[in-house]
């Protein structure tokens, strides 16, 4: 893939695999980010480039580059391009957000405590499995 330095952006496509490729490369570019192997300000590709690189359509990638940027993973800046984003403190603040929208929610669907605990463990278990 792309390499600048020796920061080397590193996707694989399993056209076979049951994850659908958009899934695949927000997943491994989010990895890569989170995982400290794409620093902050790492321009990626563009939409056209890595799809081309990957065999891919530029929808495809199109979509997953808009869930990356909603998940704070990325950021586009405009013609400049689009760089990796400062993603931990605002993945934390969306899961912190996400979690006060569910306990209100589930107070106000008169779960208690433990009823709503339960289903956020379900649910955690069940997307990381």
């Amino acid at each position: 893939m792309d390499r600048v330095g020796s920061v080397t952006l590193k996707l694989r496509i399993h056209h076979d695999a049951a994850v659908a490729p958009f899934e695949q490369v927000r997943v491994q570019i989010s990895e890569q980010a989170r995982g400290g192997k794409l620093p902050v300000g790492y321009k990626l590709p563009t939409v056209r480039g890595l799809a081309e690189e990957l065999g891919l359509a530029a929808n495809t990638v199109a979509k997953a580059y808009r869930a990356l940027e909603a998940d704070g993973v990325i950021e586009t800046r405009g013609r400049n391009g689009t760089f990796i984003a400062a993603a931990g403190d605002a993945a934390e603040r969306k899961a912190a957000t996400a979690a006060a929208e569910y306990a209100e929610q589930a107070r106000r669907l008169g779960l208690d405590r433990a009823a709503a605990l339960a289903a956020v463990e379900d649910a955690v278990r069940a997307a990381y499995s």
